[in-house]
């Protein structure tokens, strides 16, 4: 009988990268699983007399990030935004965002899984954050607020930077986050 064609009867490629032949995977993998909103507080201290101010708020803006396992291989990490609008009046309006994102990750060394959770992560989950800003500014009577975008991957190399540095001069280590250090 003559062997089909177009029809794999070798699946061992012999290249050594990829799924191994056995099932195992061994490639190095992360990612978003779901992300959500897991406390919002928006006050409008001022109200209603706020909507008579003419003058422009002052706006401060706050973000931390913080990454806590919650499983083998899964993350949460929190992206926590805090904004203030002020004028000389008082205060008009305080969003305070904690936006999380589960993040998988397998097979990644404990360096790259680091940048990930704090840097990857967050840029990853910031639009949408963003979003939900905007709309609880909007929500609150005000013109929807879209905050500037943050370049998560710069500061975190400079918060390495200072950590390393902090570490060489005798302080705490930097903890590892996936156990694979």
């Amino acid at each position: 009988m003559a062997e089909e064609e177009g029809v794999l009867t070798n699946l061992d490629t012999g290249t050594g990268e990829g799924p191994k032949p056995n099932g195992a995977d061994t490639l190095p993998t992360a990612g978003i699983i779901t992300q959500y909103v897991k406390d919002l507080s928006v006050e409008n201290p001022s109200a209603p007399d706020v909507y008579q101010w003419p003058e422009p708020p002052q706006i401060d803006v706050q973000f931390n990030i913080a990454a806590e396992p919650i499983e083998e291989g899964v993350h949460e990490v929190t992206l926590k935004l805090t904004l203030t609008a002020t004028s000389q009046r008082g205060t008009m309006y305080m969003v305070d965002l904690a936006f999380c994102g589960l993040v998988g990750m397998r097979n990644v060394p404990e360096d790259h899984a680091h940048a990930f959770l704090y840097a990857e992560a967050p840029r990853l989950l910031f639009p949408f954050a963003r979003r939900v800003v905007a709309d609880a500014v909007r929500d609150a009577g005000f013109p929807p607020l879209m905050v500037d975008p943050v370049d998560f991957n710069g500061i975190y190399a400079q918060q390495l930077a200072a950590r390393r540095a902090e570490e060489a001069s005798g302080g705490e280590p930097i903890k590892p986050v996936t156990g694979n250090a």
